[in-house]
């Protein structure tokens, strides 16, 4: 077997960057989704800067970048625009002891984008947004129960989500008991578990159209990254219906879905939704948003209890408001959200192509909605594989193409995408190898990667 066959790619200088990350970092990085767990054994790179659709590594290589900033960076690394409006901020205070004028022009901004909302109220990351969420929904409506999208991956790093996952160590019991779930799509088991928990549950939390569908087995059925028509819609019945709130977590679907977001293309109104990632460009800003009598539970001209909706000494920091404003300028201006779309469904039927040309049409599978694709690896049986998910991610590594997903960003060109359709072509190549022995062991060079929610390290 020679080095082209092995994917022979070494990362000296990162693998001893990981080593030091993890001697002062639990875990190594920030966000578990980052850690080096999640790359073929030694080939995690560490990152040294970023421009445009491209991050070089500590040890000199560079890379097309997918994914950027777990779907954060939407216009690529230093982009002008929004580099130029925080420039523009930091000469001139970033917090201060009062509300800054900037506060009141990032919201009305921020509501003119997504004029569903009445009111916003910003912080620094998504998990304070949908958990300030949740509580007002609790205090609305005075009930205890919240339910969650079983099919969605993640809400928040606080309690009452966390201790659904198996990664609930440390969170007491009777915390867990107070989350419910509910299947995306399904409306009667929806009204199943409402009816069954009758005026217990304060809210109805998902993610309005980032599921795409069934996991992939032996037959498949088609998937889409659209709601079912009427789905929404549904919903929004059965919340008014049975009392509670309808929350939509915007953290994906917000500006790659419209620069409003999912309810803005789909035309259904939650009660209230959070927004993050692409917002702030790699800037760290999210924001809370929704109608004017729950979101001013939290402030202070409403006569009954008061709501500790979001307090936070950063969540007004003006450069990051500053960024946010230029991202919403930008994606009007420019046109990003359709960019977007364009260079997925450039991607995808590049990468269809390639697997099929290569036999592996149906174990290298493309889905999702353009703007935010992901990809499976499946094996003999078609089924989930981490095994030769490492063999396919070392090796796009080794020819230049860093993709925990295939999510664009609006930096990326017709070059890069070819590029990235060629490496892939190559990586189903070995993928063939791989299925034909019935064991992708001797081209993963080490252990699978891991899924980021297991029970044990």
């Amino acid at each position: 077997m020679d080095t082209e066959d092995t994917g022979e790619f070494l990362l000296p200088r990162s693998r001893a960057a990981n080593e030091r990350l993890h001697a002062v970092i639990p875990g190594g990085a920030h966000t578990y989704a980052k850690g080096d767990d999640q790359y073929p054994e030694d080939l995690a790179p560490v990152i040294s800067h970023g421009r445009g659709a491209h991050v070089w590594d500590v040890d000199g290589n560079r890379y097309i970048e997918y994914g950027s900033g777990l779907r954060s960076v939407s216009l690529g690394h230093a982009h002008p625009r929004v580099i130029e409006a925080v420039r523009r901020e930091l000469d001139r205070g970033g917090n201060f002891v009062r509300p800054s004028i900037v506060e009141a022009e990032a919201a009305e901004r921020f509501l003119a984008t997504v004029p569903t909302a009445e009111m916003v109220k910003f912080a620094k990351n998504g998990s304070d947004a949908t958990t300030a969420a949740v509580r007002l929904a609790r205090a609305a409506t005075g009930r205890p129960r919240v339910a969650v999208c079983a099919d969605h991956p993640f809400f928040s790093v606080d309690d009452w989500f966390i201790g659904t996952t198996p990664m609930s160590a440390g969170v007491p019991a009777a915390t867990n008991e107070l989350t419910v779930a509910f299947p995306y799509g399904d409306l009667a088991a929806t009204e199943e578990l409402l009816s069954r928990h009758r005026d217990e549950i304060a809210c109805l939390i998902l993610e309005p159209a980032t599921h795409t569908g069934p996991p992939p087995g032996p037959r498949p059925r088609p998937s889409t990254p659209d709601p079912t028509p009427g789905y929404l819609a549904g919903l929004r019945e059965l919340a008014d219906r049975h009392g509670c709130v309808l929350i939509f977590d915007e953290m994906i679907t917000g500006f790659r879905w419209s620069e409003a977001g999912a309810q803005g293309l789909y035309g259904v109104v939650p009660d209230l939704s959070t927004f993050g990632k692409a917002l702030g460009n790699g800037f760290a800003v999210s924001a809370l948003a929704g109608r004017r009598d729950l979101m001013e539970r939290g402030g202070l001209r409403h006569p009954g209890d008061r709501v500790f909706l979001l307090s936070t000494t950063h969540g007004a920091e003006t450069h990051s408001l500053a960024a946010a404003m230029a991202v919403q300028t930008t994606y009007v201006e420019e046109g990003v959200t359709a960019r977007l779309h364009a260079l997925g469904e450039r991607l995808a039927a590049g990468v269809r192509d390639a697997a099929a040309s290569m036999g592996v049409g149906d174990h290298v599978v493309v889905r999702g909605r353009a703007s935010n694709l992901v990809f499976a690896t499946l094996d003999e049986n078609r089924r989930p594989s981490q095994r030769y998910r490492t063999l396919f991610l070392r090796r796009l590594l080794a020819g230049g193409v860093l993709a925990p997903s295939f999510v664009v960003s609006g930096a990326l060109d017709d070059a890069d995408i070819d590029r990235t359709v060629d490496v892939v072509a190559q990586a189903c190549a070995v993928y063939r190898k791989a299925l034909d022995a019935a064991d992708p062991t001797p081209w993963m060079g080490g252990r699978p990667v891991k899924p980021v929610f297991r029970r044990l390290a």
